[in-house]
């Protein structure tokens, strides 16, 4: 999703994608946010009525921003035809970088509503639907098991392991917010590291052996 450079031009028709689009580019330029949706249509010339057609609220626009990112992101990678072949491995990797590249589009607005606003922790509730999403598509990326004596783990694989990218998008996250090398190239570098790091997850081994401990561990509490 780009900004919109027209928010200053009357329009016969705003689209969903317009009135986000004005929004964040209203709260990177003004770095402020709008208490009300009457002061926001005001702002971004938006007749309330079309607003209304799109939106309950406008608390609606920041959580739909991170879902409409995710969505971008899906539809880039679904559009590639070599994206299926993949291992769990690269789809990750893949969608990280597609993920960072649209937030590199809208850092300014990313900037002020994740830090420069000081709301801290608070933040994080705008990516509720952005979290669903994605912890739904990454359990697609880990393959069946082949073997009958294996299937038994895919329970604990698909929810440990979208879990585990979970955590991990958010540190990558918090690091790209303060990364000012160019082209934000430790971001990359970490994404990388950080990667293969979590692909060693899809194996089954030291998921049984992890599991295990755990069982241990809670019968020894008894």
């Amino acid at each position: 999703m780009e900004t919109a450079k027209k928010t200053g031009r009357k329009k016969q028709t705003w689209t969903a994608d317009d009135i986000l689009a004005a929004y964040m580019e209203r709260v990177a330029a003004e770095a402020t946010p709008f208490k009300t949706t009457v002061q926001f249509c005001q702002a971004a010339q938006i007749p309330e009525s079309a607003f209304f057609e799109h939106f309950g609220s406008l608390e609606d626009l920041p959580h739909t921003v991170w879902t409409r990112f995710f969505e971008n992101a899906q539809t880039i990678l679904s559009n590639d035809a070599s994206f299926a072949t993949y291992s769990g491995r690269d789809k990750l990797l893949t969608l990280y970088f597609t993920l960072f590249e649209i937030f590199a589009l809208n850092r300014g607005y990313l900037l002020y509503v994740l830090k420069e606003n000081k709301e801290g922790l608070a933040n994080l509730a705008q990516l509720r639907g952005f979290r669903k999403e994605f912890l739904e598509y990454v359990k697609t990326f880990v393959s069946e098991p082949s073997g009958e004596a294996q299937q038994k783990w895919q329970k604990y694989r698909q929810p440990i392991y979208a879990e585990g990218a979970w955590v991990q998008f958010l540190f990558i996250l918090k690091f790209w917010l303060d990364d000012r090398s160019k082209g934000f190239e430790k971001t990359d570098i970490l994404i990388e590291k950080s990667v293969n790091t979590a692909a060693t997850l899809l194996d089954t081994q030291p998921l049984e052996n992890l599991f295990d401990l755990g069982k241990f561990l809670w019968k020894e509490r008894r």
